[in-house]
């Protein structure tokens, strides 16, 4: 780990990075880029709701699921876009309890992108239900019918896993923005900044009183939010593991999901952290440091992820059970070998220049070695339930999947539903703890008298 000295450059004053991080949303020095970005992401999202209104005006029939590969991409991406998710909460929350002060640069954008990944996974299961104006039937209301809903459906677990996790994910992001909050009000000069900062500051004033109440309210919702992070992606993962199907069945899952949604979140906070450093000139705040810090754990989540890969070939084996073996031969040299050997290729491979510091502490490295992840760990959750499915205990039944324009349209909406909500993020509040990171540059100056 890197010494807490070492993370910033103490020859800047704290003035200055306030002044720095308020003047990218009051002054916004990168508006032609943002324009570019916001143009294509509103593309993508105007893609995701004429497939919605397609999928609800003709049903899931749009899509190319079948018997029996009635779960794909829906369920697919939804673990997808969850997995992503995880990442920001484990270095905001966890971090933060732990006392490692290097994620002061980094958990605001972070838990921005946990926000929004959670929106995008939580459409998923309301886009499979086949009549999603029912949704309200997964929730336990007072009706004259007195039927509530089947607590024991994996649909159910769903919907209560992403509510939870979105509730505490919102209240954590925003209690941890309170205090910039007030500073850009402060700062504003127009009328209209001012008013908008104002009313969603709450009126902080930066007292004693006030630092203490949200202290103790910020740790509460960490200490809410890690075992959280574990507990959902293993519901997840019991959506496969509490079936019979061969491949899934397995007590593996758990740590094997929790541990991939870690690895595939990094990744991506890997790639934010890079471009939004590139962007907007932050160099002094996200530095070669943090680049070498997210590199590592980036490696150290994929060393774990490749066990999973190395256990569950173990699992099947050991057991000898024919089905299991089927399968592992499937994912092997089957229809969708491309699939496992893409994910083990992509995730694995260009991980390893992970081990040089040279490598780690580039940016422009890192970001290609992260987005391989993310295209690894999408082909991972696919191989999943693809060569498990189309290939299941009954021989007259085997049949393959083959995704639909629908399927298509629907996974590339998504990331527009994700860069539009967090690009407006990156125009209205400061993408970088501003208060967090004064307070460890004092703290590096008073303590480097004495290093």
């Amino acid at each position: 780990m890197t010494d807490r000295s070492d993370i910033l450059p103490t020859r800047q004053s704290m003035g200055g990075i306030a002044d720095q991080l308020t003047g990218i949303p009051l002054h916004f020095p990168a508006e032609r880029r943002w324009l570019i970005a916001m143009i294509f992401a509103s593309a993508l999202l105007l893609l995701l709701m004429i497939s919605v209104v397609e999928l609800f005006t003709r049903g899931v029939g749009i899509w190319g699921i079948n018997i029996p590969v009635n779960w794909a991409f829906a369920i697919h991406n939804y673990v997808w876009w969850l997995g992503i998710g995880h990442a920001g909460t484990l270095i905001s929350a966890l971090l933060l309890l732990t006392g490692s002060e290097w994620r002061n640069s980094l958990n605001r954008f972070a838990e921005t992108m946990t926000l929004f990944a959670v929106v995008c996974a939580g459409i998923y299961p309301i886009l499979h239900l086949g009549r999603p104006w029912y949704v309200y039937w997964m929730f336990p209301y007072p009706a004259t019918m007195g039927v509530w809903p089947q607590f024991r459906s994996p649909l159910e677990w769903d919907i209560w896993a992403v509510l939870t996790y979105l509730t505490v994910s919102l209240a954590f992001w925003y209690t941890g923005l309170i205090p910039d909050l007030a500073a850009a009000r402060d700062r504003a000069t127009r009328r209209g900044w001012q008013i908008f900062f104002g009313v969603i500051a709450l009126g902080w004033r930066g007292s004693a009183k006030h630092w203490l109440r949200w202290s103790q309210a910020y740790r509460l919702i960490a200490g809410l939010a890690v075992p959280l992070v574990v507990s959902v992606h293993s519901e997840v993962s019991l959506l496969f593991a509490a079936g019979q199907i061969p491949g899934w069945h397995s007590t593996i899952f758990p740590p094997y999901f929790v541990l991939g949604a870690a690895f595939s979140g990094f990744a991506v906070v890997s790639i934010i952290a890079v471009t939004l450093r590139s962007w907007f000139g932050l160099e002094n705040l996200v530095t070669d440091d943090h680049l070498d810090l997210l590199g590592k754990v980036l490696l150290a989540t994929g060393l774990m992820t490749a066990y999973g890969y190395v256990f569950e070939v173990f699992d099947a084996v050991y057991s000898g059970e024919k089905h299991e073996l089927q399968t592992l031969a499937d994912r092997f040299a089957g229809a969708y070998a491309w699939t496992y050997w893409g994910a083990v290729i992509f995730n694995f491979i260009p991980l390893q220049a992970l081990w040089w510091r040279v490598v780690r502490r580039s940016g422009w490295m890192l970001l290609l070695i992260s987005i391989s992840v993310a295209i690894g760990m999408w082909l991972e959750r696919y191989m999943i339930l693809v060569t498990s499915l189309y290939r299941d205990f009954l021989v007259s039944s085997w049949s393959h999947f083959t995704p639909s324009f629908w399927d298509w349209s629907t996974y590339f909406g998504t990331i527009g539903l994700f860069l539009v909500p967090f690009l407006i993020a990156i125009r209205l509040i400061p993408m970088i703890s501003i208060f967090e990171t004064k307070e460890l540059l004092h703290e590096e100056k008073v303590e480097k008298p004495h290093g």
